[in-house]
C-alpha cells in the first residue's frame, strides 16, 4: 500500500507547491515509485514548476468525471522515470472533486505506486480538506511569522479531527514541520520567529527547514524542482528532508547564523 502524503499550510504563499515538488522528486529520485497530485483546482501550478504544462492533456477532474482514465491523465516526468505527475484542471470548479471520486484515484495509485503526495491548497476549502482527508503524514509547511504559524496551527486542528483515520479511529496522521524561507540572520534581528519558537506553538517534529534562497524562484521559473539543483542550500535542505523522512539521521543544518570570515567581516561581503 501507498503511503499518502499532504504538504498543507493555512496560509497561502509558504512554498507547499515548491515543497511537494520537491519532495516527490526526492523520493522518486531514491527509487520509490512516487505519485503527486495538484488539489489546488483553479488555479493549477504544480505543472508548471515540474515543467510538463505543455504536456497535459486530461487533469484530475477528468479522472474523477470519467472523462479519462487515470493513466491518460498521469504525466511521466522526462528526469525521472520513477515520478508521475496528475495536474489540477483550470477550468472547473472546486466543487469539482468529491469524496468518492478523490478515495477512487488514490485507491488506484495506491495498487502500483509507494508514495503519493498531495499538493494541498491553502485554507480550509474543498481542495484543501479532500488532500488532507485521505493522509498518512502531514507535511506542515510555514513561515516563520506569527500570522503563518498561527494559521498552520489551525490546520492541525483539522488534521486531528476530520481526516479519515480520525473516522475510523485509526492511527492518527503522523505530523511534521517544515519551516521556509528562514534567515538566521533576520531572527538575530528581531524580524522572524526562530525554530524554537515555531516548535514551541507548534509542538511538531522538525523535518527540515529551508532557507531563504534565490535558487528557489529560479528553480521555480525554470520549471525544475529545487531539490535537483544540489549547488543551492534550499536544494541541500530538501534533500535532508526527505533523507529524514525515510529514517536516516541528518543534523540540521541553515539553522544557525553563518560565520563569516575575516575578509567578510572586513568588506562586507556575504
Amino acid at each position: 500500500m501507498a503511503r499518502i502524503i499532504v504538504v498543507t499550510s493555512g496560509k497561502g504563499g509558504v512554498g507547499k507547491t515548491t515543497t511537494s515538488a520537491a519532495i516527490a522528486m526526492g523520493l522518486a529520485k531514491r527509487g520509490h515509485k512516487t505519485a503527486v497530485i495538484d488539489f489546488d483546482v483553479g488555479l493549477r501550478n504544480l505543472d508548471l514548476i515540474m515543467g510538463c504544462e505543455r504536456r497535459v492533456v486530461y487533469d484530475l477532474v477528468n479522472v474523477i468525471n470519467d472523462e479519462a482514465t487515470l493513466k491518460q491523465a498521469l504525466i511521466k516526468d522526462k528526469r525521472c522515470d520513477q515520478l508521475y505527475i496528475l495536474p489540477a484542471s483550470q477550468t472547473r470548479d472546486k466543487d469539482a472533486l468529491t469524496t468518492e471520486g478523490v478515495g477512487k484515484i488514490l485507491e488506484e495509485l495506491s495498487k502500483d505506486f509507494k508514495y503519493i503526495v498531495c499538493d494541498s491548497p491553502a485554507g480550509i476549502e474543498r481542495g484543501a480538506t479532500l488532500a488532507m482527508y485521505f493522509a498518512d503524514d502531514a507535511f506542515v509547511v510555514t513561515n516563520p511569522e506569527v500570522s503563518s504559524v498561527r494559521d498552520s496551527d489551525r490546520m492541525l486542528g483539522i488534521l486531528a479531527s476530520k481526516s479519515r483515520r480520525a473516522e475510523k479511529g485509526e492511527e492518527p496522521i503522523k505530523e511534521y514541520l517544515l519551516l521556509t524561507r528562514y534567515s538566521p540572520d533576520r531572527v538575530k534581528l528581531g524580524e522572524m520567529l526562530s525554530v524554537d519558537d515555531v516548535q514551541e506553538i507548534l509542538s511538531l517534529h522538525l523535518l527540515g527547514v529551508i532557507p531563504e534562497s534565490k535558487s528557489v524562484l529560479n528553480a521555480s521559473n525554470s520549471g525544475t524542482p529545487v531539490i535537483l539543483d544540489e549547488q543551492s542550500d534550499a536544494g541541500l535542505a530538501y534533500q535532508d528532508i526527505v533523507a529524514r523522512y525515510l529514517g536516516e539521521e541528518r543534523p540540521h543544518r541553515f539553522i544557525e547564523e553563518e560565520k563569516k570570515g575575516l575578509f567578510a567581516k572586513l568588506f562586507g561581503s556575504k
